[in-house]
């Protein structure tokens, strides 16, 4: 062998020796990135405590769910408001989760910021245009149909004529239920007035917003209310159980997402109920087959990831009317297509109250 020769192979052994070294560092430096087929633990961040019976409580239990399912670490983090969220999602990474759900619209900008930074994939919502293959997954996600049916349930058992629908904000999902209630109602009975009311642009946990909105709907002559509200909620509900309608001996509520059940005093007719259980488990299904990010995931009457709750209040004459309904959107007979946007869903009401 040549001087030249060795001094050159010395050469490309150096530098391979430096290239090794500095991936080595690299990954201590970084945080672990799960390949395609690897998923060991997963996070969610919802900004409310899991005691909602509703958004947070469904997404936190779907995702708790799902990690037992797979054998996967759960690492939530719950109860951190609509601020600032980059510093969770940073330790989050950092501690290895493999999935960051960002469980609120308000994260769908941090999130997949620092999903790019750590190499992380994220799931967010209400941003349906954000899919990114293998690292951001938009589950913007709409339970139409089973409002819908709650719209019908509605206009059948209404005393007064009138029923109001009241949300805490008007993201995607909320439009799109409010719209399909509106729609079911109309169908019913369009003879019904529909009285449309907004606490304010993002009053998730506004209970008080909420209490003082559903008392004047059902001031305006209501006497069901379809409320979509996260914490807020509870204020809806509160008022339907202490406010007397003009008509009839009281007012009921429909909630959606969740199961008040066990709160109920006596006013809980439905609820348009959300199982997340088939999303999630979809997620990591995507993950392990290198398809996350690459599609949307939906809920709806066929699989039960949308469901109507079936309260003691309903008549079974009724009841049985509202399932037969529920097999013919199932069947394709009636068809209920998603409107999300919000000046489209407010040209459905008789009224208007956006204050």
């Amino acid at each position: 062998m040549t001087r030249r020769k060795f001094t050159k192979r010395m050469r490309l052994l150096l530098a391979a020796t430096v290239l090794s070294g500095a991936v080595g560092l690299g990954n201590l430096l970084m945080p672990h990135v799960a390949s395609a087929g690897e998923v060991k633990k997963i996070a969610i961040l919802t900004p409310e405590d899991p005691t909602d019976y509703g958004w947070n409580q469904q997404g936190f239990e779907a995702a708790k769910a799902v990690a037992a399912k797979y054998g996967l670490d759960f690492m939530p983090a719950t109860g951190l408001g609509y601020g600032d969220v980059r510093p969770t999602l940073r330790e989050l990474a950092e501690d290895g989760a493999n999935l960051l759900i960002a469980h609120a619209s308000g994260y769908n900008t941090a999130a997949p910021e620092i999903g790019a930074e750590t190499k992380v994939p994220v799931a967010i919502v209400d941003r349906p245009d954000a899919n990114k293959p293998g690292q951001i997954a938009d589950y913007t996600l709409s339970g139409h149909q089973g409002a819908y049916l709650a719209g019908r349930l509605a206009a059948k058992m209404t005393q007064t004529g009138a029923v109001g629908i009241v949300v805490s904000g008007e993201p995607p999902s909320w439009n799109s239920q409010s719209a399909a209630f509106a729609e079911g109602v109309k169908a019913e009975n369009n003879k019904v007035k529909i009285i449309y009311a907004v606490i304010g642009p993002a009053a998730y946990s506004d209970a008080a917003g909420g209490r003082r909105v559903t008392e004047t709907v059902i001031g305006a002559g209501a006497d069901i209310i379809f409320g979509q509200g996260d914490g807020a909620s509870f204020g809806m509900l509160q008022a339907v159980e202490t406010t007397k309608p003009a008509k009839g001996d009281k007012a009921y509520f429909i909630d959606v997402i969740g199961d008040k059940t066990p709160i109920d005093k006596g006013n809980l007719l439905s609820s348009v109920i959300w199982n997340l259980v088939p999303v999630y488990s979809a997620m990591v299904e995507d993950l392990k087959s290198d398809k996350f990010g690459t599609h949307k995931y939906e809920i709806g009457l066929k699989d039960n990831s949308v469901q109507l709750l079936h309260s003691k209040y309903i008549p079974d004459d009724v009841w049985k009317e509202i399932s037969d309904l529920r097999q013919q959107i199932i069947d394709g007979k009636i068809k209920v297509e998603p409107i999300f946007d919000a000046q489209k869903v407010r040209t459905l009401m008789t009224s208007v109250n956006a204050k």
